[in-house]
């Protein structure tokens, strides 16, 4: 049974920063790329960011480009999202997905889900 589980969410000041793990169990995560999206209140669920199986491709939406960071522990099949310089922009509930497809942030391709996890940036 495929399990991805988000941790690492909460509320923060703008400006400051937050690190979420995804942790993924029942899968081969070398052939699996790993995608964040978001989903603010009343809006449309986001791409955000992915990470190929190898980890060795990232790909990133404009808006978070040089803030956010992606990576991959291979040991612990977990992937990470370092957020800096958070945004009140930022807001919203964050998946992790996994698909076959490196390279894609069309929500679409992914075949897990997570349970997601709340980031809340205000002052």
């Amino acid at each position: 049974q495929v399990q991805l589980a988000e941790s690492g969410g909460g509320l923060v000041q703008p400006g400051g920063s937050l690190t979420l793990s995804c942790r993924a169990s029942g899968l081969n995560s070398e052939y699996y790329a790993i995608g964040w999206f978001r989903q603010a209140p009343g809006k449309g669920r986001e791409g955000v960011t992915c990470i190929s199986g190898s980890g060795e491709t990232t790909k990133y939406v404009e808006s978070v480009k040089g803030r956010f960071t992606i990576s991959k522990d291979h040991n612990t099949n977990t992937v990470y999202l370092q957020m800096n310089n958070l945004r009140p922009e930022d807001t919203a509930v964050y998946y992790c997905a996994a698909c076959q497809l490196a390279g894609t942030l069309d929500a679409d391709e992914y075949d897990y889900w997570g349970q997601g996890t709340q980031v809340t940036v205000s002052s």
